[in-house]
């Protein structure tokens, strides 16, 4: 609930409906009113159903002014007080935003506009600017950039662009602005995070924390290519002392999501897969139908598809690296978290390309998981139904389904208090594997979540999976 506090005699009132949780707010600009974005309680699974409101903070009636067809995100007044700007679109994790962006009359609440229709980058963060135009960030491709919106010719220009990952609060590619200047946090392949400060013509660098830090340097390709008639896009990193005259393995790292991307950052998460380079490999990180950067009908591609296209832009993107590069297509494995994770558990019962697996915090049976989960709404824009009125969209893009296609060796790694990808998932793949006679191991972390918190516990991960690799890759 958002409260206010009276600053004369101290007192604390409720001001929003104890029905509702909210998730973002934002006053309007004469401080009498704010649109804020809830949902029912628990917050945890009910944001992917939240709602627009608006409400005067002296007055008791709450008005639903929105209910978006997908998730909605950054509910913002205009400078002007005349209309509130968000973000819609398909998110499966929140503060994982992207989508596009729109505006709805803060006043008579027509249906929304949205003001970047059909575009070909995926919007994640904006700002009003005092003229009324609109400050944004997007991914692109795989990378990053800050363009300017006119509201109301809907002409776009591109104010910066870089290979690197951004952020200055909690959102992804948000930025800290004041004054046209704006403070950030920049990393990329090579780039260790600093703070930087600035405009988009001229930043300077502010901290210098890990000047200290010696890193060798990666040499990466932006690897683009068309599957399926989709324009796909992804990042190789190649081994440390690479040798021409050599064929290498090479490792295929599925991002979370699956509404994610991976963007150039010093040390990819859940694995340190930038490491990994050190040990021989080649890294391939593909951005496959489903991912943020192409915009939002590239993102709307994998619903009830998981495992079927998305394996396809992967596998294709594979068949394209093997082609142009010193990569030994007899060795090449595949891993991830999360959705990744579950890429991992499929694509073994897909495809024979991948001679191990290494699948962290996955699901293999949709079914299942929709009971078992904490945060099972998400799955409703997925699949436009539950698993209780659709049962067999759930069971074609489950790996339980096809598990006895699978010959592919795979080390299972899971936290004991997942809510989000729960052990009993990791356990039911676990055991078929064993089952029918598969190479699998199986580690649980004890106390650990979907989000390791214990560095130990991170590095155990970053070694088990490279001495898997190592065993079936390398020789």
């Amino acid at each position: 609930c958002i409260a206010v506090i009276n600053l004369q005699t101290n007192e604390t009132k409720i001001i929003t409906p104890q029905s509702l949780y909210v998730f973002e707010y934002d006053w309007s600009p004469d401080s009498k009113s704010f649109c804020y974005t809830a949902a029912p309680p628990p917050g945890d699974d009910n944001w992917y159903i939240a709602k627009l409101y608006t409400q005067k903070i002296f007055s008791d009636d709450t008005t639903m002014i929105y209910q978006p067809k997908f998730q909605i995100a950054l509910p913002q007044w205009s400078n002007d007080g005349k209309q509130i700007a968000f973000i819609e679109g398909l998110m499966s994790d929140q503060g994982g935003t992207g989508g596009e962006i729109y505006v709805v009359d803060a006043i008579n609440h027509s249906l929304p506009k949205d003001i970047t229709p059909g575009r070909k980058s995926t919007p994640s963060w904006f700002t009003w600017k005092t003229n009324g135009d609109i400050l944004f960030t997007e991914f692109v491709g795989g990378s990053v950039a800050a363009s300017s919106l006119n509201t109301k010719t809907l002409a776009t220009q591109t104010l910066w662009k870089a290979d690197e990952s951004i952020r200055a609060s909690g959102e992804e590619t948000s930025l800290s602005v004041a004054d046209n200047k704006f403070a950030l946090i920049r990393s990329s392949w090579n780039k260790l995070p600093e703070v930087w400060y600035g405009n988009f013509k001229d930043q300077i660098q502010i901290t210098h924390l890990n000047d200290a830090v010696v890193k060798p340097l990666l040499r990466f390709d932006n690897i683009n290519w068309v599957n399926d008639g989709n324009h796909v896009q992804g990042w190789l990193l190649y081994p440390q002392n690479f040798d021409a005259t050599k064929k290498y393995p090479m490792l295929v790292c599925v991002h979370g999501g699956p509404a994610w991307i991976t963007t150039p950052t010093w040390a990819a998460p859940d694995f340190n897969t930038t490491a990994y380079t050190q040990f021989g490999y080649f890294i391939f990180f593909p951005n496959a139908r489903g991912s943020y950067g192409q915009g939002e009908e590239f993102t709307l591609l994998n619903r009830r598809d998981w495992g079927f296209g998305d394996l396809r832009d992967i596998t294709s993107g594979v068949d394209v690296l093997t082609s142009r590069y010193q990569i030994d297509s007899s060795r090449t494995g595949i891993l991830g978290w999360s959705y990744g994770g579950s890429m991992a558990m499929i694509s073994g019962t897909q495809t024979n390309k991948f001679k191990a697996s290494v699948a962290g915090a996955g699901a293999c049976d949709w079914k299942s998981y929709y009971g078992q989960n904490s945060i099972d709404k998400w799955m409703n824009s997925y699949f436009n139904a539950s698993p209780y009125d659709d049962p067999k969209a759930y069971e074609k893009v489950s790996a339980i389904t096809y598990i006895k296609q699978t010959k592919t060796p795979t080390l299972v790694l899971v936290g004991e208090r997942d809510g989000e990808s729960p052990l009993a998932q990791s356990f039911q793949f676990w055991h078929a594997l064993k089952e029918l006679n598969v190479p699998t191991q199986l580690y649980i972390y004890p106390d650990e979540g979907h989000e390791f918190e214990n560095f130990d516990n991170m590095i155990d991960v970053s070694a088990r999976t490279i001495e898997w690799f190592n065993a079936y890759l390398q020789k």
